[in-house]
């Protein structure tokens, strides 16, 4: 880290051991992503409450290059090493987000295809649906979304999303509509 660690402790006393775990949840971090430029936390305890205990509030502001600034905002606990431990996983979470952009790693999403109910089986909760290459692939009344299973009759069209199940391809995500789907 090129800029020194900065711990706040606001309305709760000096505690060593408090700034002990948070100097080696930072280095943990430096070790994940050794690019950290800067990181200030601060611990404070502001509300009074009747009822409960106390809340304690973490807040880590990470300085990364370029620029950037991540920050994990007022995770809170009744434990105070619980919401330290619970920021600082955000705080991991926000940097592997931060690594896969910076990387250009992007996120695929699958692209849904057109098919027709082939067949269906009301009493058993399950069906298959003809794709235009004529492949036929299972689905179950989970997997269909709009207008519901019950809906669904022979030759309706469909757009699902096609995933390998333990025992061939099966469809997830099936909606009907105005799905044109080539002869």
């Amino acid at each position: 880290m090129q800029i020194p660690l900065e711990v706040t402790l606001r309305d709760i006393p000096e505690s060593p051991a408090v700034e002990t775990r948070i100097r080696e949840k930072v280095a943990k971090l430096d070790r994940f992503f050794d690019r950290i430029m800067g990181c200030r936390v601060t611990v404070e305890s502001p509300q009074h409450r009747k009822h409960q205990g106390k809340l304690y509030s973490v807040h880590i502001d990470i300085t990364v290059p370029g620029g950037g600034e991540l920050v994990v905002n007022r995770v809170q606990n009744e434990d105070i090493y619980v919401a330290i431990r619970d920021a600082f996983n955000a705080a991991v979470r926000q940097l592997e987000d931060h690594n896969r952009v910076r990387r250009g790693d992007v996120k695929e999403h699958p692209v849904p295809v057109p098919a027709r109910v082939a067949r269906l089986f009301p009493a058993q909760g399950y069906g298959f649906l003809q794709t235009a290459d004529r492949r036929e692939i299972y689905f179950h009344r989970n997997s269909v979304l709009d207008p519901g299973f019950e809906q669904l009759e022979l030759g309706t069209e469909v757009q699902f999303i096609e995933e390998q199940g333990n025992e061939g391809p099966s469809a997830r995500m099936v909606t009907a509509g105005k799905h044109r789907v080539p002869d």
